[in-house]
């Protein structure tokens, strides 16, 4: 019964082969192999017997029983008996052999099955197929395919027959005449020979050890003649290839002298075929294997061959391999192993070949030659050992060569000589500094411009001491590569002189690499060898430290600092004195002043060239001892949080002043460890001789000056210091502005030890022959001479600032005025003919300002300063004050009026006080020279250009700050009233200028000024501020001032002013004054002026109308301020006094209203009491009328459509315009709860109304500019008046929450009119609470309206406040539950579902009340979900939905009566196609299992009913019911009784995770089959159910779940499955239109062999 079963099983999968769905025969396949995997024979006799009783079953399909064959074969083998072995070796060869025409799939599935059992019944099958390989007769294709694929498989099985099987098929050979059977043999012979190579390797583990390569040779020989002679002249390229792919296993098996005796015409016979194929991979493998033949033969004729072979493979390697087209890659790979087997045998003559190819004029021969070179280097490295030399020689063209891809091949020839001892040869240093060269490769965006600037500027020196460079008698002395210039590198240590020669031009090359890409390969080569090549240590060990100070490898310094850093510490690990640095053997090394002080400069830019800041100071951290041995304990300390901050900070993040402090005091630490003043001279004398190395490096130069100055501070030699200082001044280039700033910060640091000697080395120079002669030289530039001595002028002057700043104010003071000052002046003022005469030039202004700063600067934070008197103090003001004077009105082109002003602002503060004429003249001037300049926007289109502007901006806002500043430390002198007084005196006449600008700056400043008065203010006494009026006076005028900046800083002003008052009567400077504060709010109101017009009042009642008539044509005809301002008013004192009769004319205009009327409407607002009487007559309107009348179209069966009534639409609109005005508050919160309900019912009555046809046409006519900007719809006009009130009625928060919520366009549609009610509602109870009570009130009546959108929206509207804690607050609850319960009877089933929603609601809004009326509300919903006239279950949906809100707070009692019924009566909803009862159904069910634990059986049958439907429905198409079955599946866990599925239930189904739901069902129905095992037929049952699903997923999901039932069921409870009926309902479902659903079918099918 059981194998029929299986049988029934298989029978059934392979009918089902016929579909067209790749996954389902996917899916059968394996599940056939499943079967397989259980009773293997069973399944293959059962294949067997299909196959041959569906003889016309198509091939497609046969190949899928097969390949499922091959499959169980496979993974069975070891346990197949002969018999069905040998059924399954019958059926295959019938298969593969039934067509003599090739089909391919067919054959060669039942060929691979023949494989297959051959791996262990080899004697079997062959017996099998060599009945259909008979002398004579050509064979099947298939057959020789099997036979060469058995050969692989199974080599010591299979190599017995192949001498027999040789012997039959080389007669056949001249009888095959179709290319397929040529190509067939080809591949056979190719496999053959592959097998018996791998036999004869192997003979130690062979069954036959007397086999020998003799056994084969001749048959291999005649084959091959036929192959060769024939068939590879054939004209199909297949063939050919198939021929030469043969013939290169052939070679290794052919007798040697028949090999030698062909190797004249086999080589140039496959050498041919590369012209003849694009495709070279399986020549060039074949190629490689007959050469290895003839190399182990010992081949004399292969020499005769070896130029062809060579200028044929050559090209090969030069054409790139594209790495999309893995064969070109391959063909390269073979390409490389035929010259290492030509290089091994013929080293000299390969060499000879190769080399002269490096000078070729293409790109690509010498990109080619190279890959060669380094592929015979690392293969054929005992051939080429005594050539190294020879070949490192011939590497110097390379070496030059600018191409990129050369470049990068030369860079991997260099690494492959590295490994192999080259660069430890005479001659390697060419090679390892030409790596280094890479590294150091400028970024392409730099490279061209690099290139020219260094050309223009010729050769850069290096750094202390470069390696050895020897210079050609001719001028250039160097190779530009790349855009660089590198220097030439002559005499090697230890071997002889390699001259290098000017490499060819090349054209550029579009395909290029980059010179960044060249970079990046040699970095990661450079680190290579370091760290990994043992034998590298020793060269490159100290020998990269040559490489360090010369400025051109400053790029490759990252790269050279972290190989030299892995090195020392490798020799620190081999002992104490390896890491030293001998430099008695190593004369070209720089020496430690020169590595220090380089480290040390490239570490202030830290981040530059891929963070070289970090590995030098790591790297001069290793050597410390090398440097000098009291360093160690110092620098092991502070260089590791160096190295932490740079890598703490971005380069944008790094601060780089605080980082060049910080290093700069690292200096100072170790020349104070150090404390060996012959060390610190030589160290200062090397720092001076790497400055010009510097020059195009401007930030690295000027703090290579401050540590000069650092170091020559620690100096105790003062003549060294003096000399020193000389010589910065003789070859400092003054025409940078970076390298002045550096050389005056060097003299200021000196200064800090030095003084005497920094001040007397300023005035020798000046008064030296060096001075004199350099302005004599420039004196004959006529053009040149004063810009050039002015420069040095600046320089010396800049230097006096920075040693007053440095050096110690106990020694400096004393020196300012006697000699900084006056040298100063001395070199600032020019005589001619004995009369001084003003410098023009603006660096040497600047440069004096700067010093005087410094200088103030320098007094004012002196230790003595307060007893020090500046005698010059004025002198220098009023020098300041020239240069702003000299400074033109109408622009801003240079810093001189902001750096005079700074200094200025230092000046003023110091000793004596300036007179009142001097002070006076200062402030006029600088207000003058800054307030007075043109606006910007006038500037900005005089001088254009966006980044000039933007700079102009820049530079004005700072001469702005400092005018403050200056004006600020003017007034901290005299800070009092009268001081204040007498500051706006200066600045009264700005304030008052008829030109916007000038009023503008002034007040900016002012306020300013002000603000800083009062944050300085301490007052002690009280005493009056009597200029309060007079300030007032002058800043009042400006709060009504043309431009909104001028009054915003007005009333700042004003706000200042008052503030200061407050302080001076005696309040705390934080007290806040509220009328003051006021000031703020009135800022913006400043912007426009105030009109106040009147108006005459009429009495006459009977004119009213007429008088309203002319108003609205007045402003018809006129559209002026002043008199839409007069017709408010007069319509207002109208309206005081007939306003019924204001009112009803008003109403009569035409609508929608024109601007006019809604003008004359927002008049009537201006008064409460009148507005509150004027809203009430409007409400009176809108409620008396009707709000529609049901019209009926003329149209015969046509439906009646709902039109507005003019009178309540009208008041509608007029409400809303005078809710529009702001005036309106007070009325609007007095009137609120009735507004707002008949607002309310309003919006409901209008949804979908319509216009009526006359006012529908008006409307579109009054779209010109006259016309109201609002729709007159009468429910958007109805939602607009509501916002409108609710704004105006100091809800504005619940207008913006509703509308966020977008809850009013929800409130106008027919639909969803309830939702937007229900928005409203909530938004009302959070905002707007206290006015609950009342409207709640007006509203319960509204609940008996005989309009049902009138009960709706109420009953919609209370049900949402009770789901807000609100109403229970305000004693509402009970009342509105009442009302709610009320309305279960409803006509309107709408009505009837919004009331039990607020029944729900009650959980949210007064849980607490839910356990008191526990019973009441349960009822409630249990009649909601009985109801009768619910024909879309609209109310049962809300029911459930309610209850489960409600579950959490009742009582236990209240619901263990009811829990059974519910239960049982949601259970058919689980399946119902709305989305929204499958989920309210689950939730609740769900939530019904909190009260299970009473009725614990009962409800647990319940739970194993829905069990089925739950998990399936995790594959419901509607997301929000999947996540309510993860819920309910999670409650349910509990009570299930099984620990593992419950913790499943809550890992696994988690709202936030995702599912992966194959694998969660393959774990719940292994945990069902494990604690309810008995259960399986009734699960099993439930499923088959849901075959009929009409959803595609839970159809799948059903036989899916059947499926892993079965895989997990004990064998003891297979019995309870009714398994025909379950095969039955399978092979039906297995015919679904679904894919997905035939694919879960035949998995399930597979499983069922386990209850079988």
């Amino acid at each position: 019964m059981t194998e029929s079963r299986i049988r029934r099983l298989a029978t059934t999968l392979m009918d089902a082969t016929t579909d067209k769905d790749l996954l389902v025969q996917e899916q059968i396949y394996n599940a056939l192999c499943y079967l397989g995997e259980s009773e293997p024979e069973e399944i293959l006799h059962a294949c067997d017997e299909y196959l041959r009783q569906h003889d016309k079953l198509a091939y497609p399909h046969r190949v899928i029983i097969l390949k499922a064959m091959e499959t169980v074969v496979k993974n069975n083998i070891a346990f197949l008996d002969k018999s069905t072995a040998k059924v399954v070796i019958f059926l295959a060869s019938n298969e593969m052999t039934k067509s003599k025409e090739v089909v391919r799939d067919w054959q060669q599935a039942a060929s691979s099955v023949l494989v297959a059992v051959g791996q262990r019944f080899i004697n079997k099958v062959m017996e099998e197929v060599l009945t259909k390989f008979q002398p004579g007769i050509l064979p099947h294709y298939f057959i020789m395919q099997t036979f060469a694929n058995l050969s692989v498989s199974n080599v010591f099985g299979m190599v017995p027959f192949l001498n027999s099987i040789l012997g039959t098929m080389l007669p056949m050979l001249g009888m095959a005449k179709q290319d397929h059977m040529k190509s067939v043999f080809c591949y056979a012979l190719q496999h053959f020979s592959e097998s018996i190579q791998e036999y004869l390797a192997n003979l130690d583990k062979a069954p036959d050890p007397t086999v020998r390569k003799d056994t084969f040779s001749n048959e291999i020989f005649s084959a091959y003649e036929v192959l060769f002679n024939s068939w590879l002249q054939h004209r199909e390229a297949k063939l050919r290839l198939a021929v030469v792919e043969a013939i290169g296993p052939m070679s290794y098996l052919m007798p040697s002298e028949k090999l030698e005796e062909q190797l004249p015409k086999l080589i140039p016979g496959i050498l041919a075929l590369y012209k003849k194929h694009a495709e070279a991979f399986y020549i060039s493998k074949s190629l490689c294997q007959i050469l290895e033949a003839s190399v182990n033969i010992g081949s004399r004729s292969l020499d005769m061959q070896l130029d062809s072979l060579l200028g044929t493979l050559h090209p090969q390697i030069c054409a790139p391999a594209d790495p999309s087209i893995p064969l070109t890659v391959k063909n390269h790979t073979e390409v490389l192993r035929c010259f290492t087997v030509l290089a091994c045998s013929f080293p000299d003559r390969v060499l000879a070949f190769l080399l002269p190819k490096l000078e070729s004029s293409n790109e690509r021969t010498r990109v080619g030659t190279l890959l060669i070179m380094r592929q015979i280097i690392n293969s054929a490295s005992s051939q080429m050992e005594i050539k190294k030399p020879f070949i490192l020689a011939s590497m110097k063209l390379p070496l030059q060569d600018s191409n990129n891809k050369v470049k990068r091949a030369v860079v991997q020839v260099i690494s492959a000589m590295a490994h192999h001892g080259y660069l430890e040869q005479a001659g390697g240093e060419v090679m390892l500094e030409y790596l280094i060269r890479q590294c150091a490769l400028p970024s392409d965006a730099k490279a061209h411009l690099g290139g020219i600037k260094l050309l223009k500027k010729g050769t850069q020196e290096g750094l202390g001491k470069s390696p050895a460079v020897a210079r050609p008698a001719h001028a250039c002395n160097c190779v530009c590569v790349s855009g660089s210039l590198q220097p030439r590198r002559g005499q090697i240590r230890g071997g002889g002189s390699y001259g290098l020669q000017q490499p060819k031009k090349q054209l550029p090359d579009a395909d290029d690499f980059t010179s960044n890409s060249v970079q990046s390969i040699s970095v990661n080569t450079l680190f290579l060898l370091s760290t990994t090549v043992d034998r590298m240590s020793n060269v490159l060990w100290p020998y990269l430290l040559e490489f360090v100070t010369p400025v051109q490898f400053t790029n490759a310094l990252t790269p050279l600092c972290k190989s030299l850093m892995y090195l020392a510490m490798k020799k620190q690990e081999e002992g104490e004195n390896a890491s030293l640095i001998r430099y008695d053997l190593n004369a070209n090394l720089p020496s430690p002043y020169a590595i220090t002080t380089r480290l040390l400069v490239v570490s202030s830019q830290p981040h530059v060239g891929d963070c070289r800041g970090a590995a030098a100071l790591r790297l001069l951290n290793v050597l410390h001892y090398s440097v000098h041995p009291a360093l160690d304990q110092l620098w092991s300390k502070k260089v590791p949080p160096l190295v932490e901050y740079i890598e703490e900070n971005t380069e944008k993040s790094l601060c780089q002043k605080e980082w060049e402090e910080k290093l700069l005091l690292f200096l100072q630490e170790t020349l104070t460890a150090v404390s060996d003043n012959a060390w610190i001279c030589q160290f200062s004398t090397e720092m001076c001789k790497q400055l010009n190395s510097y020059n195009g490096f401007p930030l690295e130069k000027n703090f290579l000056y401050k540590c000069i100055g650092t170091t020559l501070g620690a100096c105790v030699s003062k003549d060294l210091v003096q000399k020193q200082l000389q010589e910065l001044l003789e070859t400092a280039r003054y025409h940078e502005e970076a390298e002045r700033e550096g050389l005056a910060s060097c003299f200021g640091i000196c200064a800090i030890n030095h003084l005497e000697e920094t001040l007397a080395k300023l005035e020798d120079f000046v008064r030296s022959d060096i001075f004199k002669k350099s302005v004599g030289l420039f004196s004959i530039f006529k053009d040149r001479s004063d810009n050039e001595v002015e420069k040095i002028k600046s320089t010396l002057i800049l230097c006096y600032g920075y040693v007053a700043v440095y050096a110690p104010k106990e020694l400096v003071l004393s020196r300012i005025e006697a000699d900084i000052l006056k040298n100063v002046f001395q070199y600032f003022n020019t005589k001619v003919l004995g009369i001084k005469v003003e410098t023009k030039d603006l660096t040497l202004k600047l440069c004096l300002i700067r010093s005087i700063c410094m200088i103030s600067q320098a007094i004012y934070n002196g230790v003595k300063c307060g007893d020090f008197v500046f005698s010059r103090k004025a002198e220098l003001v009023a020098q300041m004050v020239e240069f702003i004077k000299a400074e033109p009105l109408d622009s801003m082109r240079t810093p001189v009026r902001q750096r005079a002003m700074i200094t200025c602002t230092y000046l003023v503060v110091l000793e004596p006080h300036l007179s009142d004429p001097d002070r006076t003249e200062l402030i006029d001037t600088c207000l003058a020279s800054v307030l007075a300049l043109p606006p910007l926007d006038s500037a900005r289109e005089r001088d254009g250009g966006v980044t000039d502007a933007w700079h102009k901006e820049l530079l004005y806002g700072d001469t702005i700050s400092a005018l403050k500043d200056l004006l600020k430390s003017l007034l901290q002198r005299n800070l009092t009233p009268h001081g204040l007084q007498d500051m706006f005196a200066h600045l009264g006449p700005w304030i008052k200028s008829s030109k916007e600008h000038e009023r503008q700056r002034a007040v900016e400043v002012s306020a300013a000024l002000l603000d800083f008065y009062l944050g300085k203010l301490n007052v002690s006494t009280v005493i009056p501020f009597y200029n309060l009026g007079v300030l007032i006076a002058l800043f009042s005028p400006r709060c009504s001032d043309s431009l909104a900046s001028v009054r915003q800083y007005a009333v700042d002003c004003v706000y200042c002013l008052l503030y200061i008052q407050l302080c001076y009567e005696g309040f705390a400077r934080d007290h806040r004054d509220e009328m003051v504060e006021g000031l703020k709010a009135l800022k913006k109101g400043l912007e426009e002026p105030d009109f106040t017009v009147l108006f005459h009042t009429c009495n006459n009642i009977a004119m009213v109308p007429d008088i309203m008539s002319i108003i609205h044509s007045k402003l018809q005809e006129v559209d002026e301020e002043h008199v839409r301002k007069a017709a408010q008013q007069t319509v207002y004192i109208l309206a005081s006094q007939h306003k019924s009769v204001v009112v009803s004319s008003l109403l009569g205009s035409s609508l929608p209203f024109d601007s006019h009327t809604c003008t004359m409407w927002r008049s009537l607002a201006t008064e409460p009491t009148l507005t509150a009487q004027i809203l009430e007559q409007l409400l009176e309107k809108v409620n008396r009328d009707v709000p529609y009348k049901e019209s009926k179209s003329f149209l015969l069966g046509s439906s009646s459509e709902r039109v507005a009534t003019p009178l309540p639409l009208a008041a509608t609109c007029a409400l809303h315009e005078i809710m529009s005005a702001p005036e309106s508050g007070a009325a609007v919160l007095g009137l609120y709860p009735r507004l707002f309900v008949t607002l309310l019912l309003r919006v409901s009555c209008t949804v979908g109304v319509q216009l009526p046809k006359n006012l529908q046409s008006r409307e579109r006519r009054s779209a010109g500019p006259g016309a109201a900007p609002r729709s007159l719809e009468p429910c958007s006009r109805a939602v607009e008046t509501l916002q409108a009130m609710l704004a105006r009625g100091g809800s504005e928060e619940v207008a913006r929450a509703v509308g966020s919520a977008g809850g009013w366009e929800l409130m106008g549609s027919a639909e969803r009119h309830h939702d937007g009610i229900a928005v409203l509602a909530s938004a009302m109870a959070r905002h707007a609470g206290p006015r609950l009570p009342l409207i709640v009130k007006d509203l319960i009546p509204v609940l008996s309206s005989v309009l049902d959108n009138q009960r709706v929206t109420a009953t919609a509207f209370l049900a949402e406040l009770l789901n807000s804690n609100v109403v229970n607050d305000l004693i509402l609850l009970e009342t509105m539950m009442d009302n709610m319960t009320g309305r279960q009877k409803d006509s309107c089933i709408l009505v009837r579902m919004l009331a039990l929603r607020g029944l729900g609601n009650i959980s949210s809004g007064a849980p607490e009340k839910v356990r008191k009326h526990g019973a009441k509300l349960l009822a409630s919903m249990v009649n909601g979900m009985d109801d009768k006239d619910d024909p879309h279950n609209l109310v049962a949906l809300e029911a459930m939905s309610s209850l489960s809100k409600l579950l959490d707070h009742v009582e236990e009692r209240d619901i263990q009566s009811m829990l059974l019924h519910i239960a049982i009566r949601i259970r058919p909803f689980f399946d119902s196609e709305q989305p929204d009862l499958r989920k309210s159904s689950i939730v609740l069910f769900g939530n019904l299992t909190k009260f299970s634990e009473g009725n614990c059986e009962v409800f647990f049958e319940q739970i194993l009913n829905g069990l089925v439907t739950l998990l399936l429905h995790l594959q419901d198409p509607k997301p929000e019911v999947v996540k309510a079955c993860k819920f309910a599946l999670r409650m349910c866990g509990p009570s299930m009784g099984c620990e593992g599925l419950c913790d499943m239930f809550l890992n696994h189904l988690r709202e936030d995770r995702s599912l992966h739901y194959g694998e969660f069902m393959n774990n719940v129905c292994k945990h069902l089959m494990q604690s309810y095992p008995e259960m399986l037929n009734r699960l099993i049952s439930t499923n088959l159910f849901y075959f009929k699903s009409s959803w595609v997923d839970i159809r799948a999901a059903a036989p899916m779940f059947i499926g892993f039932l079965v895989l997990h069921v004990d064998e003891d409870h297979c019995q309870q499955v009714d398994l025909d009926q379950l095969i039955s309902s399978l092979n039906l479902l297995l015919k679904d239109p679904a894919p997905a659903v035939r694919v879960k079918v035949a998995e399930t099918l597979g499983r069922l062999v386990r209850i079988l």
